[in-house]
């Protein structure tokens, strides 16, 4: 599933793309009832909180919200190509078109529906109104795994299962340690990384985490091969070297998403396993 990062810089593409313009929408799929009375409206802004995506129109109450889910995707073309596939939602203001596939949820919302959202929602690193004492309140009244918490959209949004193994292995924290036994300090390290980490990811469309002695050129060594690129730790390298310390990358569920870490350099403490 797109991590937070993905729909801020989704949200600024396609402000860019159609921001202040009077766009053509459409649901070729017909499976999005409300895109009929956005057609030939000036798109005001999108703007992402967490894993959600809300679209603005001028004059009109109503918001689009989008959640990606694990298929969805916005796809941007030039001009008006002959639409191919289930097309949930096209915009386009004619020198751009851009076609939403396989979203979990597409749907206009009143205000009082978009609030019911974002009421639920934790705070996002990614936004200027976020709200950090608030995520360090959260998770300092939990006897829940930092690793469980950091998955909890209500207690922090938009990261996901890459950003949650990558920050804990950066600041040496067992995954398993309840989010009470954690201090303050620590917490707020975490917090700052995350923006840090997921702002460079809306930078670049991906997700890179180690730091620069430790990336392909300075380690001599390949650069990773994955779907989801990006230079990390610990995601999905189950079983290999730790670049730090060597010891094998170790891997279990946790919050129903597989976690993984280094067992050496992130050691439990305080009983946490």
């Amino acid at each position: 599933m797109p991590e937070g990062h993905t729909l801020h810089r989704l949200a600024g593409e396609l402000t860019a793309a159609f921001g202040s313009r009077v766009i053509a929408s459409g649901s070729p799929q017909g499976r999005f009832v409300g895109a009929a009375m956005l057609d030939d409206r000036t798109l005001d802004h999108a703007e992402a909180w967490g894993k959600h995506l809300f679209v603005g129109f001028v004059g009109v109450a109503e918001q689009v919200h989008v959640h990606l889910g694990l298929y969805g995707s916005f796809r941007f073309a030039p001009g008006v190509p002959m639409v191919t596939g289930q097309v949930r939602w096209r915009l386009s203001d004619g020198s751009t078109t851009a076609d939403l596939r396989g979203p979990t949820a597409c749907k206009a919302l009143t205000p009082d529906e978009v609030a019911v959202i974002l009421d639920r929602l934790g705070p996002d690193p990614l936004r200027g109104d976020a709200d950090r004492d608030a995520f360090v309140a959260r998770v300092l009244r939990s006897r829940a795994a930092i690793a469980t918490l950091l998955m909890d959209q209500s207690v922090i949004a938009g990261v996901g299962n890459v950003y949650r193994a990558e920050v804990l292995f950066r600041h040496g924290i067992d995954p398993l340690t309840p989010g009470r036994s954690l201090s303050v300090l620590a917490l707020e390290a975490i917090w700052a990384d995350l923006v840090l980490l997921m702002r460079e990811g809306v930078r670049t469309g991906r997700i890179d985490t180690v730091r620069p002695e430790h990336e392909p050129e300075a380690m001599g060594r390949p650069p990773r091969q994955d779907d989801h690129g990006g230079e990390v730790y610990v995601y999905r390298r189950d079983g290999q070297p730790c670049w730090i310390c060597g010891e094998p990358v170790l891997t279990r569920v946790v919050g129903a998403r597989n976690l993984f870490w280094c067992p050496r350099c992130q050691p439990s403490g305080d009983g946490a396993r």
